[in-house]
């Protein structure tokens, strides 16, 4: 959840001027898990539940990209499960599925993969590779956790800096910030 500077994460504002934002992660998370299948094809499991012969079979974009990137291949069953409905609701959660499914497939894998990796892989799946008109603090918000000043240069390199302040002042007081989920998505699409 971004505080101050939404939109200048967009390309075409930080290519031109740098942009940076004020952000926070916020406790609510999405647990993905990978296990290795005892035959050659590949069960994906979200809302719906996918088996597939092979990668590029796999209807989930995020979920075939992020395979794709990481050059894996059958014999593996992916599942995950969220706090919050996986698109439409403006908190970043298919950038957080898309940081989880990258951590625990390179966990899988027997990779290490910091915060800094893993959100530079996953805005290059969701921007890149499937397309989405979105920009980069979402994917760098669920990577770091915490609040922080993230810096989106031209050359297209990002800085995160944590922001350091008292535990009372990241313990959020109803009276002064209230989320409320609406029920109501939308599309980043739609927005341009």
């Amino acid at each position: 959840m971004s505080f101050a500077g939404g939109g200048s994460d967009l390309p075409v504002f930080y290519r031109r001027f740098g942009g940076a934002v004020v952000s926070t992660a916020i406790n609510q998370f999405v647990y993905v898990t990978v296990n290795k299948k005892f035959d050659r094809n590949i069960r994906v499991s979200y809302a719906r539940t996918e088996e597939a012969k092979s990668v590029d079979r796999i209807r989930h974009p995020l979920v075939r990209e992020a395979m794709k990137l990481l050059g894996l291949g059958g014999g593996i069953e992916i599942t995950s499960i969220a706090d919050i409905p996986g698109k439409g609701t403006g908190l970043g959660s298919s950038s957080s599925f898309t940081v989880g499914l990258l951590h625990v497939l390179h966990a899988y894998e027997e990779r290490h993969a910091g915060a800094e990796q893993l959100a530079r892989e996953a805005c290059e799946i969701e921007i890149e590779r499937c397309g989405e008109p979105i920009g980069k603090q979402d994917q760098y918000a669920a990577a770091f956790g915490g609040l922080n000043f993230i810096r989106f240069n031209p050359d297209d390199s990002v800085v995160v800096e944590p922001i350091i302040c008292k535990r009372q002042t990241l313990d959020p007081n109803p009276v002064q910030s209230s989320d409320l989920f609406t029920r109501a998505s939308r599309a980043a699409l739609r927005l341009f």
